[in-house]
């Protein structure tokens, strides 16, 4: 008894001396006493991060998930024995209800400024929040995003569920495929590139705090919209055609698919003159590639091969 004792001991000491632990949460810092146990992640990118990490034992569901998007065999079978708790933003009381003592969540993924769900209000029900960087720039001026938004959000993960090698691992694991990856990517005249989430009237697109334009520029490219001092917005189709995309990234989710929006796009008589079109150069994105997450490093490699005409 003592020796088993003793041994589990041993075996949870690491986690226990690395608490407490304090992040960077947007504009908090927020300290750990102790690694958390019941998690609730939201949306299908911010659940990669858990499952990536290994932290599925530590996690009670997910939300946001099916509401708008289909989940692939790869995400649906690392969220098998999860529920969903909501298929789109959850409530408090879902949370409450579900036991969550940690929601990893963003502004415009889960939570919106002013509304139900906050780490405020969710603080009286014991359940701490950390926020995803990308999503920081709804709350004050940020810079604008790049891969070590993504890479950040793995380690602080890391700290507070006192898996810190794992995520030091995986970072540097990204890095190295990364470099590689875009070792031979044009960066004397990279390329005029718009990201095409959604839309007909006006195009929803991302902007200079979007993960699309860090992944261009890790690409070789250039957003077009990266003076929109936005995440995601929508903008009109006039500077769409003024600035004359070379590549149009289509983000692919939801009832509309990629292909449908590329034939709206080809037979759009405003974009009729624009390079991509006329050239016919589109490159897709999953969602799960497009905003930050794990599948981040394969989304260069399409941007690279797309942007090199492979």
């Amino acid at each position: 008894m003592i020796r088993s004792s003793l041994a589990a001991l041993l075996l949870s000491a690491p986690a226990a001396l690395a608490h407490p632990v304090t992040v960077q949460s947007c504009d908090r810092q927020v300290t750990f006493d102790a690694a958390p146990a019941r998690a609730v992640s939201n949306d299908v990118n911010l659940t990669e991060m858990m499952l990536v990490l290994g932290l599925r034992d530590r996690m009670v569901g997910y939300t946001g998930i099916s509401g708008w998007k289909t989940l692939d065999d790869r995400t649906r079978d690392g969220v098998a024995e999860l529920p969903e708790l909501s298929a789109r933003y959850p409530s408090k009381e879902v949370l409450a209800g579900a036991g969550t003592d940690f929601f990893f969540a963003g502004w415009n993924y889960g939570m919106t400024v002013g509304g139900e769900v906050t780490p405020d209000t969710l603080a009286p029900f014991g359940i701490a929040v950390y926020e995803l960087t990308e999503s920081c720039i709804h709350l004050g001026p940020r810079n604008a995003s790049g891969m070590e938004d993504m890479y950040g959000d793995i380690l602080n993960l890391g700290r507070i569920f006192g898996v810190d090698d794992r995520a030091q691992a995986l970072v540097d694991g990204w890095r190295t495929e990364l470099a590689a990856l875009t070792e031979g990517a044009e960066r004397g005249a990279p390329l005029r590139v718009f990201v095409y989430d959604s839309g007909t009237e006006a195009p929803f697109t991302a902007g200079a705090h979007g993960m699309p334009t860090a992944l261009i520029e890790a690409a070789g490219g250039r957003n077009i919209m990266d003076d929109l001092p936005k995440s995601w917005a929508e903008i009109s189709w006039e500077p769409v055609a003024d600035r004359d995309p070379q590549v149009i990234v289509i983000v692919d989710y939801g009832d509309v698919t990629a292909d449908q929006k590329i034939d709206f796009l080809r037979t759009n008589p405003a974009l009729a003159g624009i390079d991509a079109v006329r050239n016919d150069r589109f490159v897709v994105l999953d969602y799960v590639e497009a905003t930050p997450g794990p599948r981040n490093i394969r989304a260069v490699e399409k941007l690279v091969a797309g942007f090199s005409g492979d």
